[in-house]
């Protein structure tokens, strides 16, 4: 598969929606993913990250500005014991919930479909990283409408169980800008993953279009011990 640049992959694209990567670092040491959410609406647009027990939520940068809580205020990462769920909607409960009662991930997602926000029938994207005992290995979902035909559920898992130093995948829930808008296509985007957080949340964060980019949340996990750094940009504050 051909390997991307994921910032002029993010430069070309001014509404690639919400986005998932999942990967390794080049010096293999670290766990990588990253998700970032973006808005056309004043209500998608009036969000932030903010930092949880076991993850980070989405809330209103303005609650006197939220118009609908629905699809748009979730828990995007959640940590179950050795593994991270990163989602972009209320699905992050279901696979966290059906794990926890040993169903798998792929299992935890049969009970779900694409997002009830006809005419985009926006695609639930998903992914799962598990690091225990100096292993690691993920795996990334979509559920997605058969070309826009909310009658047909089309459901697609990607597994990793050996990453590559240095490489990760990109999902994301948009081709580009459009009404409706076109869902993602494909399997997820390998890409390059470099070993400094600090320089890939902020490359990113600049690649993103300034005009639709809300948060980004990056976070590397250290593979030998399961410790981890995180970081949030928010565009706008709380």
């Amino acid at each position: 598969m051909q390997t991307l640049n994921i910032y002029d992959e993010l430069k070309s694209n001014s509404y690639p929606g919400r986005g998932i990567i999942i990967g390794k670092s080049a010096d293999g040491r670290s766990a990588v993913t990253a998700y970032f959410i973006m808005g056309r609406s004043v209500n998608s647009r009036n969000r932030v990250f903010t930092e949880t027990d076991d993850g980070i939520r989405t809330e209103a940068a303005d609650p006197s500005k939220l118009s609908d809580p629905h699809l748009i205020i979730y828990s995007p990462v959640r940590v179950l014991g050795n593994k991270t769920i990163v989602t972009n909607g209320d699905q992050t409960d279901t696979i966290y919930e059906l794990m926890d009662k040993q169903q798998t991930f792929e299992q935890s997602l049969r009970t779900r479909e694409y997002e009830d926000d006809a005419p985009n029938y926006t695609p639930r994207i998903s992914g799962i990283m598990h690091v225990e005992n100096g292993s690691y290995n993920y795996a990334m979902s979509i559920l997605k409408s058969a070309d826009g035909n909310p009658d047909s559920v089309e459901r697609f898992t990607f597994t990793y169980s050996t990453p590559v130093s240095g490489y990760g995948h990109f999902i994301h829930t948009y081709m580009g800008d459009g009404n409706p808008l076109p869902s993602f296509e494909g399997e997820p985007k390998k890409i390059e993953i470099p070993n400094d957080m600090d320089e890939f949340a902020d490359k990113l964060w600049e690649a993103l279009n300034e005009d639709n980019k809300v948060s980004l949340f990056v976070r590397y996990i250290d593979i030998a011990t399961g410790n981890y750094t995180s970081k949030i940009i928010n565009k706008y504050s709380k």
